[in-house]
């Protein structure tokens, strides 16, 4: 079972997560267009933190490609994940990137929000490696940050329906990861809100740890 971590702020927080058994540690990557975003330099410290047993995500919510390709080229990621809405960023764009960077991989946030979903999960066979399901609001510009778990019925719809690795995102937390994973069966699973620190200056790692460890034993018994 995967388990991946956003959003990372510090190369010490990086090592720290590496540690507890996180397999993805991600960055939200841009200039600033909306809270919490690293530079591209301040992304590179983090990352050079990050071991090799783990990889590194770089999250944009741009809709922009030419914005996407430099965060790419100036972080260089082990896989790029795009969260903005899907009717901001298409399937087709992705294509575009992953012709001009084959080596990275590439993540797609898909909103949960009706059978709509399972459409757009669906454009993404051919051109996304992994799939990351997460709770969206109509007119957000970008999916998930939300902090609250969606229908886990669709997402399982979706887990079934596409041959990439699923992430399943969206208000998780150490209490109810195990629940999440034996209700919709994803390769990884994603916390963010329920994972920060109170006061938002970075990740609880206590509750990183107690996350990592719900995680991993749920992938033996469900």
């Amino acid at each position: 079972m995967l388990v991946q971590i956003y959003e990372v702020q510090r190369p010490e927080e990086a090592a720290a997560l590496a540690r507890l058994g996180v397999d993805h540690i991600g960055v939200l990557v841009g200039e600033g267009a909306f809270p919490r975003e690293l530079s591209a330099a301040h992304a590179r410290a983090v990352f050079a933190a990050v071991p090799a047993r783990a990889r590194r995500v770089a999250l944009t919510l741009s809709a922009e490609l030419e914005e996407v390709a430099r965060i790419v080229a100036e972080t260089w990621p082990d896989i790029i994940h795009i969260g903005a809405a899907a009717e901001r960023f298409s399937a087709a764009r992705l294509r575009v990137l992953k012709q001009r960077f084959p080596q990275i991989l590439t993540m797609r946030s898909i909103p949960v929000v009706d059978a709509g979903s399972l459409v757009i999960a669906e454009a993404y066979r051919e051109v996304a490696d992994f799939l990351l399901l997460d709770s969206h609001d109509s007119g957000d510009a970008q999916i998930g940050a939300l902090g609250r778990t969606h229908d886990w019925r669709l997402s399982r719809a979706i887990v079934e329906r596409v041959p990439m690795p699923v992430i399943l995102a969206g208000g998780l937390g150490p209490d109810n990861v195990a629940a999440a994973i034996g209700a919709v069966g994803p390769a990884g699973v994603d916390s963010k809100t329920r994972t920060d620190r109170a006061d938002g200056r970075g990740k609880d790692l206590d509750a990183v740890g107690r996350f990592v460890a719900a995680a991993k034993a749920a992938r033996l018994t469900s």
